[in-house]
């Protein structure tokens, strides 16, 4: 009786917890569906009494192309992590390169390095080479956040990849190249989706690369999309809800796909057998 009532207990307080972690999710769906003249209400509606579908249209109106070119950006960024940090992974955990220890440490380094400091030197050597405003030069400053990233989460989940698997590759006449293409990646899957999920959240979600590289140029993302509509006489909060809450199906769609493979290749490496 007394683990079942604390098994109920622990159960209400998750369920609180819950609660009170998703009601900002409830309330920007709330706000997108509330008519402009009920936003200044006091006490506002708890429910969306007169919705509204104003805001949505707004999005389908205006926000189409930012949310193409985030797409882009995303898919982008994904490509060019994967292609840089998965041979990356296999050389740190099976090659034991010179200097692999330390190349491991000034990845960990990069990765606390914050976005606006990087920003800032982008924005020098973007103007340099004529890559600002652009959407290429948004996908190389967002594979810098996600490429240590998934060089570590590799370089941990090949690293439990048993040797005798990789030795009867080279036993049957295959090289580096065909040993890491034909056997290491298919059985790093759940490697292969957790460093692809964040790498595109990263990137979809990304505000200070965005405003800083491609503040005034034709392929804004989504993020700056949103500030199309605030001024500083003119705040459409149904509109920047409902651009907010469109924004976030992609990030949320793929989350849910992902979660299995992306909580067994984040935990990857971490327990010796």
């Amino acid at each position: 009786m007394k683990s079942r009532t604390g098994s109920r207990r622990y159960t209400v307080i998750g369920l609180l917890l819950t609660a009170v972690m998703l009601f900002p999710v409830y309330w920007m769906l709330n706000v997108s569906l509330t008519p402009q003249q009920d936003m200044r209400k006091s006490p506002p509606d708890l429910l969306p009494l007169h919705p509204t579908f104003e805001g949505y249209r707004a999005v389908l109106n205006d926000q189409m192309p930012y949310l193409g070119t985030s797409l882009l950006i995303g898919v982008g960024t994904v490509v060019l992590t994967l292609l840089l940090a998965a041979p990356a992974g296999f050389a740190l955990a099976k090659l034991k390169p010179y200097g692999g220890g330390f190349l491991g440490l000034v990845l960990l380094v990069a990765q606390m390095i914050p976005g606006i400091v990087m920003a800032m030197g982008f924005y020098g050597i973007f103007l340099d080479l004529g890559l600002l405003n652009s959407w290429w030069g948004l996908i190389i400053a967002d594979s810098t956040i996600a490429v240590p990233f998934g060089v570590m989460i590799f370089t941990a989940f090949m690293s439990g990849i048993p040797g005798e698997l990789i030795a009867a590759a080279r036993i049957d006449g295959a090289g580096t190249f065909r040993t890491f293409r034909s056997v290491v990646l298919p059985v790093s899957r759940n490697a292969l989706v957790t460093v692809s999920l964040f790498s595109f959240l990263w990137a979809w979600s990304d505000f200070v690369f965005a405003n800083t590289l491609d503040g005034g140029g034709d392929w804004r993302p989504i993020t700056l999309g949103i500030y199309h509509y605030i001024g500083n006489n003119n705040q459409e909060w149904n509109a920047i809800m409902a651009t907010a809450v469109v924004a976030s199906l992609p990030a949320a769609v793929l989350l849910v796909l992902a979660q299995r493979y992306v909580a067994a290749g984040v935990t990857a490496g971490a327990v010796k057998d």
